[in-house]
């Protein structure tokens, strides 16, 4: 099987570009990740709303909190951004669902796949790091 990622290295100011789109998606996500834990009752309320509970809040904050460390980490990165995308999806439905506003969450999706395109040849890395320690 061909891998979908290049090895070629990415132009200076594309890599400085991703860096910015990195540390902006982590304070979002950071933030978003403060509010489920700090029961914001807005999130509280979306959650109860969903059928969720404490349980689920306390899970996403830290799925966020994780994936936003993971986003400054050259080897996780990519894999970070994969998985916001679908955590960014699933809180956009969420939004849609209870009837508020999408806009962040739909901005952090876009942040989230803009980082897992960007930086898709560190899954790739990783999955080859992976592969040979198994190997």
């Amino acid at each position: 099987m061909e891998p979908i990622t290049s090895s070629a290295p990415l132009r200076p100011a594309w890599h400085r570009t991703l860096w910015v789109v990195q540390v902006v998606a982590a304070v979002g996500f950071a933030a978003a990740a403060a509010a489920k834990l700090s029961g914001s009752p807005e999130v509280v309320a979306t959650f109860r709303a969903i059928g969720g509970g404490d349980w689920l809040r306390y899970l996403v904050a830290a799925l966020e909190l994780a994936g936003a460390v993971a986003l400054f980490v050259p080897r996780l990165v990519g894999l970070a951004g994969v998985a916001f995308v679908a955590l960014t999806v699933g809180a956009t439905v969420t939004q849609l669902v209870t009837g508020a506003s999408p806009v962040m969450a739909l901005l952090m999706l876009v942040l989230s796949a803009v980082i897992a395109w960007g930086r898709r040849s560190s899954i790739g890395r990783l999955r080859a790091d992976l592969t040979r320690r198994r190997g």
